[in-house]
């Protein structure tokens, strides 16, 4: 038998952090795509150390040693945590039908490209599925018998995706206020909890008074009852817990202490496409429970940029 060749095309997203882009860049670069678009975002009004940092981490992936058609989406001022990534990924899948989509501080075990490109395959055609995630943050719960489950979460830290999917993103979340307004949230999540957290998370990335663009990924999901895939064992070692990141300074954090296990192959398939509801549950209760205070500290950010109030409970 022939080894395994990655054929799909990988995106990578950077900005100012040299240290963590050369390692994720490490792992592409062992990887050996074929087609390689690189989105950076360039350096923020206010921080002198931006530009260095950012050309130094443009510098980390100059290293390209390999047959590969390079797409380098590089820009001169800053569009934000928001932004940026968001009309990266649109140039992206303007350009390839899908693609595997890692940020600079997502570091991925060797075996979720493998992961990754057979199940773009695999789900190619079928409309339920939107998303193939990498990140499994069940700290050795609800271990399915095959090789992924399926999920409502499409966690980005390292994940999938095909242009039919990803035409349902809404940076401007249109339809938030007619689903917020309508009770709907509470039909797609069945959760009195999760519909708080998400209110809120919604509300934030609606008012723009959270600079992302991720939670917009996961409301396309919720409203189009979107599956993702969740591997068995986790794929993505986050690195991204540093004193200069935006949203994740909180080194202590036990998402920063995930570790990596390889998927064996051949994959095995579930033989049902449902939703596992227990592992979901136990994500809305303990992950998304931890974010409340990044957006409140997000929110504290940008309100004092602004030179807008803060609220008392700041």
């Amino acid at each position: 038998m022939e080894p395994w060749q990655l054929k799909t095309p990988v995106a990578l997203i950077l900005f100012n952090r040299p240290e963590t882009t050369g390692k994720v860049f490490e792992a592409i670069r062992q990887a050996r795509p074929p087609v390689l678009f690189l989105i950076a975002d360039g350096p923020r009004p206010g921080h002198p150390t931006d530009g260095d940092r950012c050309a130094a981490a443009r510098q980390m992936v100059e290293t390209i040693d390999w047959d590969c058609q390079v797409h380098r989406r590089y820009q001169d001022g800053n569009l934000g945590c928001g932004q940026g990534p968001a009309t990266g990924i649109d140039w992206v899948f303007a350009t390839v039908p899908e693609a595997i989509i890692l940020e600079d501080d997502c570091l991925p075990d060797p075996t979720f490209f493998r992961y990754c490109e057979e199940l773009l395959a695999y789900y190619r055609d079928d409309q339920r599925v939107m998303t193939i995630g990498g990140l499994n943050i069940q700290f050795g719960r609800h271990i399915p018998e095959a090789s992924y489950y399926f999920s409502r979460y499409n966690h980005c830290w390292g994940w999938a995706s095909w242009r039919r999917a990803w035409q349902y993103f809404d940076y401007d979340l249109k339809q938030w206020p007619q689903v917020r307004d309508g009770g709907l949230l509470q039909d797609i999540l069945g959760d009195d909890y999760a519909v708080k957290i998400w209110t809120s998370a919604f509300d934030n990335a609606y008012n723009k008074t959270l600079d992302c663009w991720d939670f917009q990924w996961i409301f396309a999901n919720f409203v189009h009852h979107g599956l993702a895939t969740i591997p068995r064992d986790n794929l993505i070692r986050y690195i991204g817990y540093t004193d200069d990141a935006t949203h994740t300074t909180n080194g202590l954090s036990r998402y920063n202490q995930l570790t990596t296990q390889p998927l064996a192959f051949p994959l095995h398939h579930p033989d049902l496409m449902i939703r596992h509801r227990a592992a979901d549950h136990y994500t809305d209760h303990t992950y998304f429970d931890y974010f409340p205070s990044l957006w409140k500290r997000s929110q504290r950010k940008v309100r004092k940029l602004l030179g807008l109030p803060l609220d008392q409970s700041w």
